[in-house]
């Protein structure tokens, strides 16, 4: 073999390795490596080893996304959060994207809570704070002082809804947004059906409360809110069964399955029971939703003064101007229990 012979196989030689080097090279980077969909969930503080095993499941070849992942940097620049992972992407797409930091938003949802302990409990369960960081969060006296609430007022100022967050939204960064969107609620408009019904947004919440507690048919929910400011701004007692509850509760424990309140139960000593005191109690009884609040500001204009339970439209109240008629309607509903085996 002559030497120009040689020399064009030698270049040959290498043309054939680079090309293979540089498919090897655009196979590590760009072919397709991720086998299924699903969403990838990287905690706080999270080491580069662990990331490798959380993503390991949607991966074809793991050391290709290792290879990439070096040279990007990304073991030095891990962001927590949600990421959503589209079957099919190369290595390159995947790095880039958990690199940018570019979570997919989680859609947190919570109901009239009771306490902070569940709020807490419910909360936790779609983000990645734990309860106890929360409920530390939630009973901070400092900060409820500092924004106009007290511990009975406090749990007034998250108003169940759908909100946005991202994944790793820490405890103090959710309250902070659950203040904000309180402020937000509270516009001029709301705050001026609060004034008129001479009421602030505290007690607008706190007479909610009893609203939601008393009521399962939301269309009624107007109405019996026009009742207790009737009896609110009458100087009457409110003589709400859901209060005498929720103080029995605080004395029993909050997990007291009642019923059916006695006439011994209205003695109960507590700021809750407004058979014993006039006015608002102290703070919420639980966290009204929207309907209950909104039944509030926009109550409806009635002379009723009393309500009883429905014997004939379950879940429903029989409403009356006057005692007597009350009376009548509060005799069907004592009989009915009775016939029920309904003793607590």
């Amino acid at each position: 073999m002559n030497l120009k012979k040689l020399i064009l196989l030698i270049i040959s030689l290498l043309f054939i390795i680079a090309g293979v080097l540089a498919f090897n090279f655009y196979n590590k980077i760009y072919k397709a490596n991720t086998v299924k969909e699903g969403f990838l969930y990287i905690p706080t503080n999270t080491t580069f080893n662990e990331v490798e095993n959380l993503v390991r499941p949607y991966l074809k070849r793991v050391k290709p996304f290792v290879w990439v992942a070096t040279k990007k940097n990304y073991p030095n620049t891990i962001k927590p959060g949600k990421y959503l992972i589209s079957e099919g992407m190369n290595n390159n797409e995947l790095v880039n994207l958990l690199r940018s930091g570019k979570q997919t938003p989680v859609k947190l949802s919570f109901n009239n809570q009771e306490t902070f302990e569940k709020l807490a409990g419910r909360i936790s369960q779609q983000i990645e704070a734990d309860s106890i960081s929360l409920l530390k969060s939630f009973t901070d006296l400092q900060f409820i002082q500092q924004n106009g609430f007290n511990q009975y007022t406090a749990i007034g100022m998250y108003i169940p809804n759908t909100y946005e967050f991202f994944w790793n939204t820490s405890a103090d960064a959710f309250r902070k947004k659950m203040l904000r969107e309180y402020n937000a609620f509270w516009n001029n408009t709301r705050l001026e059906k609060a004034k008129n019904q001479r009421l602030s947004p505290n007690e607008v919440i706190t007479l909610a409360s009893i609203v939601q507690k008393e009521t399962a048919v939301v269309s009624e929910r107007p109405i019996v809110a026009g009742l207790y400011l009737n009896r609110l701004h009458n100087k009457w007692p409110l003589q709400a069964d859901p209060t005498v509850i929720f103080a029995l509760k605080s004395k029993l424990g909050e997990d007291t399955l009642i019923k059916r309140v006695l006439k011994k139960d209205l003695q109960i000593d507590s700021p809750y029971n407004t058979y014993k005191n006039i006015g608002l109690p102290p703070g919420p009884i639980t966290m009204p939703d929207l309907t209950s609040v909104e039944a509030v500001l926009n109550a409806k204009k009635h002379d009723y003064y009393y309500m009883c339970a429905s014997v004939t439209n379950i879940g429903q109240h029989e409403f009356a101007k006057t005692l007597s008629q009350h009376n009548k309607n509060a005799v069907k509903y004592q009989n009915w229990l009775n016939k029920q085996g309904v003793n607590r």
